[in-house]
Formats: C-alpha cells, sequence, structure tokens
C-alpha cells in the first residue's frame, strides 16, 4: 500500500504550483511573526508602565530611650523619609538624545573635556549621558 501511494501520480502538484503555495504561506508567516512581535513588545511595554507608575515613597520616625533613674539618653536612631516624584523614564517616555558628531583629535587629550575620545565630557555618549 506504502509502495502504491509513493507511486501515484493522480492529483500531484506542479512544482510551480508548489513554489507559489510555498510562497504564500511563507510571506504568511513572516506576517504572522511580525504581528506576534509587536503584540510581545506592546505587552512588555505596558508591563515596565505599570513598574514605572509605582509609588516608592516610604517614612519612618525615630524612637528614643532614656536611661534608668534620669541618667540621661540611652539609645536612638533618626527617621527619614523619601517622597517619589515623576522621574523622566518613569511612563517610558524616554527621549534618547545624542551629542552632535565631533571629529577626531590626537590622543593625548584623554577622557577630559577638550579632546580625544569623541570631545565631549566622558567620550559623548549616545544614551543621552550629560545631557
Amino acid at each position: 500500500m506504502l509502495t502504491q501511494l509513493y507511486f501515484d501520480e493522480c492529483g500531484f502538484i506542479v512544482s510551480a504550483e508548489l513554489v507559489l503555495v510555498a510562497t504564500i504561506v511563507v510571506i504568511g508567516l513572516i506576517v504572522g511573526l511580525s504581528e506576534i512581535q509587536h503584540a510581545v513588545n506592546s505587552e512588555l511595554n505596558d508591563v515596565a508602565d505599570a513598574i514605572g507608575s509605582v509609588n516608592q515613597s516610604y517614612a519612618f520616625s525615630g524612637f528614643h530611650k532614656y536611661a534608668y533613674f534620669g541618667q540621661g539618653l540611652h539609645a536612638f536612631t533618626r527617621g527619614s523619609f523619601f517622597w517619589d516624584t515623576i522621574d523622566d523614564c518613569d511612563l517610558n517616555q524616554c527621549a534618547i538624545s545624542c551629542d552632535i558628531p565631533v571629529g577626531e583629535t590626537s590622543k593625548g587629550g584623554g577622557y577630559g573635556f577638550s579632546g580625544g575620545y569623541g570631545g565631549g565630557a566622558f567620550g559623548g555618549t549616545c544614551a543621552g549621558g550629560g545631557n
């Protein structure tokens, strides 16, 4: 039976039809994978926005203990607080800007402000540092 199926030519797909069908399938797969990529990126962006919107403020009061029989202060600790404010990148609203292009100079300038390695403060980064 397997041999009969192997040698059966009824309904065989011509190679031109096979190329056309394979091309349509590959194009469909590329479009589908692209949509999956956009959906995953969108969900990860939502997760990042949720984490960025968490308020991280805290406060705690200090305490003290007096020594027995009015001998002065035995122990104390100070209180502390931190009020969280909205930062530039908390809700994924960063605008990364690059420095202007700088011509090459001699390497003797080091990492300073005036020469070598990009000409800017610490080499002029493209990650928004320094601006």
